[in-house]
């Protein structure tokens, strides 16, 4: 019999992790209620979702009664953990958790967990594309947008499970003890949920600590802050870099486990368990430097869970990248538009100019701020950018940072960007959507922001 048989559920969110969460404890015999500040008509999908299931909405506003009330309080990422209803709920004891860390306790098949600010999407794919070309099935999902509870509800079978986990999903966790931690680096980002830089590192080194003894641990040495988390490791230590272990000597030399890139021979060395593998990255199909960082660690995961290097070589081979990051949306008289809208960060943006060295670039930012400094951007936008067309919430900001660094143009509509862009455009010029904020000033997500700047760019 289910423990949460006749428990009284409180589900904060109703967004899909919240939806995963409130069909998941449905159908394990919970007295499920469901409570988010967005009216009904505002969450029809997801109140469709669940239709054929019994449960009870407090829709529109939060009851403080019901936080009280509950033996279980379950949370979506996207809500803030100080919330004031939570107020009594903390004063009554009663749990607090998330959707990760039910499916964590529940999960049997080992897990391979990824975070960090920049990179965890596509190395969290490219691990389960190695799975597959080693003929062996994983569930990819958590914060790439398959829940893990749906890998417990709907029943599938897999040998591994790979999540994608970002700072919110990590900040509840205590039953997740993964297989594989994936850490590819740590910067600025989401300033405008965390009281500081620091409370967001505290977030995302919740997965160091969750690993035990037995964790394999895959952290980047070239990042301050990951590599300051090797300290504190209690696992199987594995690292990606892009500098030669051999020159950094001593004992991390001695000792290296993990994979290191060398650029001018287009190949990533890896010592892994006392054996050397060689692969090969000079067919890559994706752009960025910083995509290597991204293979690295996933080549670490993946071999650290047996993937045959054949099977790893071929995804190198025929991987094409993820919307949205880097993508190459279409060449039209002579000018190349790509989309990164997933650069919420100005790392991101930073990783995204310096893909390409070669081409004067029109950049298109801004957003919603995330309580973000810009002023890291102003040297490369002065070296790289020949015109900066700013839009939404941060374009102002924006302008004071580093828009005396290039021709800046401020405009009030997303339609007016990339039509400006264009034409000011001249032949071998890359228009580059890289916005650096959040896109919730304008669209409801990332994905919504890029989908358009390709219909825009494609009516061109």
């Amino acid at each position: 019999m289910s423990k949460y048989k006749g428990k009284k559920v409180l589900v904060v969110g109703f967004g899909v992790s919240g939806v995963s969460v409130a069909k998941y404890m449905a159908k394990q015999g919970a007295k499920v209620t469901v409570t988010d500040t967005k009216q009904k008509s505002e969450l029809t999908e997801s109140v469709n979702a669940c239709a054929d299931l019994k449960i009870e909405y407090e829709l529109g506003k939060h009851n403080d009664a019901s936080f009280r009330s509950a033996e279980l309080v379950v949370m979506s990422p996207g809500v803030p953990l100080n919330i004031k209803p939570l107020d009594g709920t903390r004063e009554m004891n009663i749990p607090i958790t998330n959707e990760i860390d039910l499916a964590a306790a529940a999960l049997k098949e080992p897990l391979i967990a990824v975070t960090g600010t920049n990179g965890k999407t596509t190395t969290t794919t490219l691990i389960g594309e190695m799975f597959k070309a080693d003929n062996r099935p994983s569930y990819v999902g958590g914060n790439i947008g398959k829940p893990l509870l749906d890998y417990l509800t709907e029943g599938t079978r897999a040998d591994v499970v790979v999540a994608e986990l970002s700072s919110f999903q990590l900040e509840l966790t205590q039953k997740v003890v993964p297989a594989v931690a994936v850490i590819t680096n740590v910067e600025p980002d989401h300033l405008d949920r965390y009281p500081s830089y620091e409370a967001y590192i505290a977030a995302k080194k919740r997965l160091l600590q969750a690993c035990d003894k037995n964790s394999y641990v895959v952290l980047n040495y070239d990042n301050p802050v990951t590599q300051a988390f090797g300290h504190e490791s209690v696992g199987r230590l594995m690292w990606i870099t892009k500098k030669n272990p051999m020159t950094i000597g001593g004992e991390f030399a001695e000792n290296f486990n993990g994979c290191y890139y060398v650029a001018a021979e287009k190949k990533i060395y890896a010592k892994i368990f006392g054996k050397e593998e060689v692969y090969d990255v000079s067919k890559i199909r994706v752009y960025g430097e910083h995509n290597k960082e991204n293979f690295m660690a996933a080549i670490c995961a993946a071999r650290a869970m047996g993937v045959n290097p054949q099977a790893i070589q071929k995804t190198i081979d025929e991987f094409r990248g993820i919307p949205h990051r880097l993508e190459f949306v279409r060449k039209k008289d002579g000018v190349f538009f790509f989309n990164d809208s997933k650069a919420t960060n100005p790392q991101s943006q930073l990783r995204a100019i310096a893909s390409f060295p070669a081409n004067p670039i029109i950049l298109i930012a801004g957003g919603k701020d995330k309580n973000f400094d810009f002023t890291p951007l102003a040297e490369v936008v002065r070296s790289r950018c020949k015109l900066l067309i700013l839009m939404g919430e941060a374009k102002e900001k924006m302008n004071r940072a580093i828009g005396d660094f290039a021709e800046t143009y401020l405009v009030g509509t997303f339609e007016e960007a990339v039509l400006l862009a264009f034409q000011k455009s001249r032949n071998g010029d890359i228009i580059l959507l890289s916005p650096g904020c959040s896109s919730f000033d304008m669209f409801r997500n990332y994905e919504e922001r890029g989908d358009y700047f390709k219909k825009l760019v494609h009516q061109l």
